[in-house]
């Protein structure tokens, strides 16, 4: 179901799904040759949207007749000979950034007037030539790493229907690890675009801060939330990626520009990586699934066959961050329900996180936010002995569907971090990583790891994530698709 959802109806008979499903770039491809067309392309992804919504249920809005006529106009263009990065490509976006003309949920229940403008993110975008399909699942404000909710039950993770593709931007996730999109747009404050990216076997981009504008907002959740891209190859998120980035006027932080397509083919260079399986400190501990920690240290001997040299070594990541993440992410919860307005009906752990906010919004908020400074000078003092660190992106594999259904907010918290205890650092720090799939565990389930580099540090990380792409080809691997219809299989 795909509530007050322009209906994903069926625009023609869906053919079977290919044995590969095409990458962004193969389908840039096919449009430049003039052996498809965008009408094509966007009709087979509302097509598959819709065969998968009932079981895969990774939409939440569905624009069929913007996306239908957007898809005509992108023709239109290209036969007139222009050129845009993404013209006539379908891309989906999380349901935290605005549409205009269709309500920014972000996962809660309830009734949320419709967005007035386009979000900048979307704007450049759609700038780009890309077609908004629609608007994926999250869990209610982006909070924890599944992606379920009363407002519109489970989304299904495609590599197996018993377990959840993770969260916050499980939706984004489940839409192109099942080929219903090339790549999607989803949210990282405290790895919600690594987290799912891990699980569903896809490369996430969490970029630098101010990377991707977070406008209409000047910064999103205090600074530790930033827009992010998930696709199935590094040059398919970099392209999105570059078409994505830009800021306003009104932006908090402005990073200097970088263009990500153009490290997709260059060589890194010798680098040191430091190898690292220390989680910092929390309220709970967590353990590392050795399945997870035998797939760290064969990307750490690919990485040493490609010439980089590698150690093990740790951030210092002190104990004074896990508060101060704390405060900033429960206090940016009171500023999305301001914005939301008075008729959500909240989950109790969502009511509990605000009661928190409250209690951290001032005093305990601007110490955090000062310290911002001083956890950079120690966790960064790494990188004198490191380039990059390669550290686990989960500790554990994908939970499965129901596991975190009907728990209290002690209990969410608990098994939260258990699961996911290692992300959200970089979110405090405002730095970019990158989750690469690494392998699967003997159940069938996603694994990932994470590139995390210093402030700027994208174009490296994804030099050294397509170096990875190519001698692994984890591409070649996808799910079977048991979202489909019996007859479409």
């Amino acid at each position: 179901m795909v509530p007050n959802a322009e209906t994903p109806t069926r625009t023609a008979p869906a053919p079977k799904l290919p044995g590969s499903l095409p990458t962004l770039t193969q389908q840039l491809y096919r449009l430049a040759s003039g052996a498809t067309t965008s009408q094509e392309l966007v009709r087979q992804s509302l097509d598959a949207i819709a065969d998968s919504q009932p079981t895969l249920n990774a939409f939440r809005v569905v624009l069929t007749d913007s996306a239908i006529a957007d898809a005509a106009e992108a023709d239109r263009k290209r036969a007139a000979g222009q050129q845009l990065p993404l013209l006539g490509i379908p891309i989906a976006v999380k349901d935290d950034v605005d549409v205009a003309g269709v309500p920014t949920r972000f996962g809660t229940r309830g009734e949320i007037p419709a967005a007035s403008a386009d979000s900048e993110v979307v704007r450049r975008l759609r700038a780009a030539g890309a077609v908004i399909v629609g608007k994926t699942n999250t869990c209610e404000l982006g909070q924890w790493p599944f992606t379920s909710g009363p407002g519109f039950g489970h989304t299904r993770n495609p590599w197996s229907r018993e377990h959840s593709p993770g969260g916050s931007s499980g939706g984004s996730a489940a839409a192109v690890a099942a080929g219903l999109v090339p790549a999607a747009i989803g949210s990282d404050g405290a790895g919600s675009v690594r987290i799912p990216a891990a699980w569903t076997h896809l490369v996430g981009i969490k970029p630098q801060r101010g990377r991707i504008s977070t406008w209409p907002l000047p910064e999103a959740f205090n600074g530790i939330t930033v827009n992010g891209v998930l696709a199935r190859t590094v040059t398919d998120a970099a392209l999105v990626l570059d078409a994505a980035s830009g800021n306003v006027d009104g932006d908090l932080h402005k990073p200097d520009p970088i263009r990500a397509s153009d490290w997709v083919g260059r060589a890194p260079g010798a680098l040191r990586i430091a190898v690292s399986t220390k989680f910092p400190f929390t309220v709970f501990r967590a353990q590392l699934h050795p399945e997870i920690e035998a797939a760290l240290r064969d990307t750490a001997a690919h990485l040493e066959q490609l010439g980089h040299t590698i150690a093990e070594a740790d951030p210092d990541y002190g104990l004074k961050m896990s508060w101060n993440f704390l405060s900033r992410s429960t206090s940016g919860l009171l500023g999305w329900a301001d914005r939301l307005g008075y008729g959500i009906q909240w989950d109790k752990r969502t009511v509990s996180n605000m009661r928190t906010g409250r209690l951290l919004s001032e005093h305990v908020l601007r110490k955090a936010r000062a310290a911002e400074a001083e956890a950079q000078r120690r966790v960064g003092w790494i990188f004198n002995i490191a380039d990059v660190v390669l550290a686990p992106t989960t500790a554990l594999p994908p939970p499965r569907l129901h596991d975190y259904d009907n728990r209290g907010s002690l209990a969410t918290d608990r098994a939260m971090i258990r699961a996911c205890p290692v992300t959200w650092p970089w979110n405090l720090l405002g730095w970019p990583s990158i989750n690469v799939p690494a392998g699967f565990t003997s159940d069938g389930l996603p694994i990932g790891v994470q590139l995390m580099g210093p402030e700027g540090s994208e174009p490296m990380l994804i030099s050294l994530a397509a170096e990875l792409e190519a001698i692994s080809g984890w591409m070649t691997k996808q799910p079977e698709p048991w979202w489909l219809p019996a007859a479409l299989q």
